[in-house]
């Protein structure tokens, strides 16, 4: 069993698609940029998905209506602080946590300047966005395992706001305002009690980190730690000081 964070496999609309491929796409998108949120039927954005299956819009198009819907202005602009709603936007398009209060202040001028439309724009049509999901990927959780030039504490991050399929997004405070303004790493906190999943704190978990190596006897090498709940936060960080990629975190299992 992993960590609470969500699934992170790869979903592609692919050539050829089958009916039931799209509708695990559909349900990939409500899910990822809804932040898990309960969809009523009659909340489906037919019109929109008519367009991906006609072949019209590709998955970032349809991305793209999702976050320029009313369903989810109502969702998380019209109900959340403005930093909340950029931690969100984040976390939904891009797949992670605000890296800094440069990037945060860049997107409050956007809206400021240009509007709400305009600032989702600029999440699916960074280049970021473009390298790690295409056209027909749909986004998905990516700082949740470390990658080349992410920083310890974006790792930590996007386990604050990526809490578990059995949470949603709602909440109108942003979490990790005070985090990203100071430039703080962010501790890894288990959900909270009723939010479907259960607490960590007494469990172990395995670590496997890969560490490479330079020169002519240039190698990979890979190492596995187990290590209590308590002990996980201060692991990783000692994990990237020495220059260590984590590759996964599971629960150890007896």
């Amino acid at each position: 069993m992993s960590l609470w964070v969500q699934d992170t496999n790869v979903i592609e609309l692919r050539p050829n698609f089958t009916e039931d491929d799209l509708q695990q796409v559909i349900r990939a998108v409500y899910k990822q940029v809804l932040g898990n949120a309960h969809l009523l039927e009659g909340d489906r954005l037919t019109s929109a998905e008519s367009l991906l299956r006609n072949g019209d819009t590709t998955v970032r198009g349809f991305v793209r209506l999702v976050g320029q819907s009313e369903l989810y202005q109502t969702q998380f602009f019209n109900n959340s602080s403005q930093y909340r709603f950029i931690e969100l936007n984040c976390k939904h398009f891009l797949g992670r946590a605000p890296k800094d209060q440069v990037e945060i202040a860049r997107h409050v001028l956007i809206y400021n300047e240009q509007g709400y439309a305009a600032d989702i724009d600029s999440y699916i049509d960074s280049d970021e966005y473009t390298t790690n999901f295409g056209e027909n990927i749909v986004p998905y959780a990516c700082s949740t395992t470390t990658q080349v030039g992410n920083k310890n504490i974006d790792f930590n991050r996007a386990f604050s706001l990526f809490r578990g399929d059995a949470t949603s997004d709602s909440g109108k405070s942003a979490r990790l305002i005070t985090d990203v303004a100071s430039n703080l790493s962010s501790k890894i906190v288990a959900p909270p009690k009723g939010s479907g999943n259960v607490s960590n704190t007494g469990k172990r978990f395995r670590i496997v980190t890969l560490k490479v190596g330079s020169g002519a006897n240039y190698r990979r090498s890979s190492s596995t730690f187990e290590v209590s709940y308590s002990q996980l936060s201060q692991k990783i960080q000692n994990i990237h000081k020495l220059g260590g990629k984590i590759v996964s975190i599971t629960e150890v299992t007896n």
